[in-house]
């Protein structure tokens, strides 16, 4: 879609959780509170509602509520709550198969009226449920994963470019008809998949759902510089962030690929106060919360899980010998690199516990002005095109992110006042989709 104007910052939220708790005293509890603050994300026109998800409950507690509910189904109940904002459903392409994914995609994004995209992962725990799929508990390699998502990918846009728009049409009396001849197949025979197709669902309003992938290991680089349209990658420093996006895009690049893609994206973890001083109590609460029995832990996971910091000083830095080569790290590289450089800085076990709390994404505490800075110089630099925003639904930061920092983004002219087109693609102001792809897509 062409405008005159430069393409302001996009916006997402993460979903709310919608599953009912052994405490509620109507069962739709959980449901309704989700309704609520995603509606009041859409009124704040942001551009997207965004699902984390992993395969398994973390014994440690460690990850939180993420994967407690499907992406897919939540994201399908709220498409139904509302009518603009985006749906981003993180899915594995280790342990799912295209045909099946891309039939639940291209229904979710039928039902949301052309809203849905997904954020494939490779996945760093959860194989000891996939036993009876070929995997008999053990990860793959990071450098198999990709090989595998790579592909996966591909068989997902081979089966959405390849029906034709008007394999399905309306009858008079409203209901479907279809014309099977206008259904094709793919007849894909890789490494990893052996799929005919067609895609027994009707082409999509989007023509495809938008594509995200999460990755900054070199393989994942590798991943989203070829395919994906978002790339959300953890950036904690600006000159990481710098670096980062000129490299994935110098490798865009090399693939002919054209229309600033693939974006950036970043999840940014404000704490946001009123003024200096309120940033600071609210800094020193948060700190006087953190147990750090489970904080070593949870630095532990973030060095990859191998990592015994028990009865270490949480004043001196730790020994140079318990850090891990990252080369030899089977889950999320990219996230143990960050903590080896910070560790490698000298800083102390209590200060890397601190840092744990944020995962290792970019973070920043100030007020609502002292944020939209931190913002707006990455996105002036170029190094971000769309970032997560916390607080919604949190009785303690709501407040100062509807009525400070995005007032403040809004003020400055960064981020939208309103949807700018009339799906996610459009509204993400992604360039059109490629050859037959653009064909598909639903006026």
């Amino acid at each position: 879609m062409a405008s005159s104007r430069p393409r302001r910052l996009k916006t997402l939220v993460g979903a709310p959780t919608l599953v009912a708790a052994a405490n509620d005293g109507d069962p739709g509890f959980g449901l309704r509170r989700a309704v609520d603050i995603a509606r009041r994300a859409e009124a704040e026109r942001i551009t997207g509602l965004f699902t984390a998800d992993l395969l398994q409950i973390d014994p440690a507690g460690l990850a939180g509520t993420a994967g407690v509910q499907e992406p897919l189904i939540a994201l399908a109940a709220l498409s139904q709550a509302t009518s603009r904002i985006g749906l981003v459903a993180t899915v594995s392409t280790t342990f799912h198969h295209p045909f099946n994914l891309a039939r639940q995609l291209a229904t979710l994004d039928h039902v949301s009226g052309g809203r849905a995209a997904w954020n494939a992962v490779t996945s760093s725990v959860g194989e000891e449920n996939f036993g009876e799929e070929g995997f008999d508990g053990i990860l793959p390699s990071p450098e198999a994963r990709y090989a595998r998502a790579a592909e996966f990918i591909a068989v997902v846009n081979a089966l959405f470019d390849a029906n034709a728009r008007d394999a399905a049409t309306r009858t008079a009396s409203g209901a479907l008809a279809i014309d099977p001849a206008r259904f094709h197949r793919i007849d894909h025979r890789g490494r990893h998949f052996a799929v005919a197709g067609p895609l027994n669902v009707p082409p999509l309003p989007q023509g495809r759902p938008v594509q995200f992938q999460a990755g900054q290991s070199e393989a994942g680089m590798a991943v989203g510089a070829a395919h994906a349209e978002v790339v959300y990658t953890s950036q904690p420093s600006f000159e990481g962030a710098v670096a980062f996006a000129t490299e994935l895009r110098r490798r865009a690049a090399a693939f002919g690929r054209g229309g600033g893609l693939p974006f950036v994206m970043n999840s940014f973890h404000g704490l946001i106060g009123e003024s200096e001083s309120d940033v600071a109590r609210r800094l020193a609460e948060r700190h006087a919360r953190i147990d750090y029995d489970q904080g070593r832990l949870k630095l532990a996971d973030m060095l990859g899980g191998e990592v015994d910091l028990s009865g270490l000083s949480l004043d001196a830095p730790l020994p140079e010998s318990l850090l891990p080569e990252v080369a030899r790290i089977n889950r999320r590289r990219g996230r143990v690199a960050i903590f080896r450089r910070y560790a490698q800085q000298g800083l102390s076990l209590r200060r890397l516990i601190i840092e744990a709390q944020e995962t290792g994404h970019w973070s920043v505490a100030g007020t609502p002005e002292r944020l939209a800075d931190a913002l707006e110089e990455r996105y002036r630099a170029g190094i971000v095109d769309v970032v997560t925003l916390h607080g919604l639904g949190n009785p303690d930061q709501e407040d100062l992110l509807l009525n400070g920092l995005l007032p403040e983004l809004r003020r400055r002219g960064l981020i939208d006042t309103d949807y700018v087109g009339d799906d996610f693609r459009q509204n993400l102001e992604l360039p059109p989709l490629p050859g037959t792809a653009a064909q598909t897509r639903i006026a």
